[in-house]
């Protein structure tokens, strides 16, 4: 038996008539959508009351939240120096830098800042500026993933390995050190340390201009952060931004400058801050590039 043969009937369309079509007469309707909560790294804080019309954003409303961990209430009875494990974990992802001002504080509220060794307070900011590009890297990398980059988050964790393993060397753990103690450190660092430090800013510096280029010199990294969330220096400075934020929006000010605590003032670097390159002084583009001139104080 022959399969039967399909015959293709053309039909006769009839061509719409533009007269019939009135733009005027659609309707947009505004909806109020909930992002969150959410955050960056532990889930439960931030959320966002967004007002949209289709695919515009007309209004939002943050409520920020609160994530309390009781760490105040838990260290009422400790000593000091057993108040260090908590503040590892108010910045899990730069707890140097926690124990370095925990420290500070301490050691200057018992008088004892001039007795500190000299050794002692360069490793101190070796440890902390090292825990510094870490975080800045993981900021930089969760950024592009929320603009829809995956790659340059791979390669920024395989960088930031680098720096983990140095100081689970040099402390005995990879992200909660138990490090920096009030009056000195937990140990001086391990042969070899100062060596391989070398080896990874000549590893880290090109891998710095692969990530511009792969990233912050994007061109769609660029459509959709130049121009946008402009943070002017007045209100910037009237909100009470710092760091990064407070660069981006055109003021040269950075408290290892100004303050000078520590070593700080013997070393010598530079302050990027915006001004403007891809769109506006102050818009979202800024940050990262700022974050990326200072990887290699440029």
């Amino acid at each position: 038996m022959k399969p039967q043969q399909y015959i293709y009937k053309e039909d006769n369309l009839v061509a719409s008539e533009p007269n019939k079509f009135d733009a005027a007469k659609l309707k947009s309707e505004e909806m109020i959508i909930n992002l969150g909560p959410q955050h960056p790294s532990t889930h439960g804080v931030l959320r966002l009351e967004v007002l949209s019309d289709g695919e515009i954003i007309k209004e939002v409303v943050p409520h920020i939240g609160y994530l309390h961990r009781c760490f105040e209430k838990h260290t009422e009875k400790l000593p000091y120096n057993q108040i260090i494990p908590f503040v590892d974990r108010m910045d899990y992802v730069a707890a140097m830098n926690s124990e370095h001002a925990y420290a500070m504080g301490v050691e200057q509220m018992l008088g004892i800042t001039n007795q500190i060794p000299k050794r002692v307070e360069y490793i101190r900011v070796l440890v902390a500026e090292m825990n510094r590009i870490a975080s800045h890297l993981i900021a930089i990398g969760t950024y592009g993933l929320d603009l829809g980059a995956f790659t340059p988050f791979f390669w920024i964790m395989r960088d930031r390995e680098h720096i983990l393993r140095l100081l689970e060397w040099a402390s005995g753990a990879r992200m909660l050190y138990n490090y920096i103690w009030v009056g000195g450190l937990f140990y001086d660092l391990p042969v070899g340390f100062e060596q391989r430090c070398r080896e990874f800013i000549t590893y880290f510096k090109p891998k710095v201009t692969e990530l511009e280029q792969l990233l912050v010199d994007n061109k769609i990294f660029i459509d959709r952060t130049a121009n946008v969330g402009v943070l002017p220096l007045n209100l910037a400075i009237n909100s009470g931004a710092t760091g990064p934020m407070l660069r981006g929006s055109g003021l040269r000010f950075d408290l290892r400058k100004v303050d000078g605590y520590s070593v700080y003032p013997e070393l010598d670097f530079d302050i990027p801050v915006g001004e403007g390159k891809m769109g506006t002084v102050g818009d979202c583009w800024i940050v990262p590039g700022c974050v990326c001139a200072r990887f290699t104080n440029r």
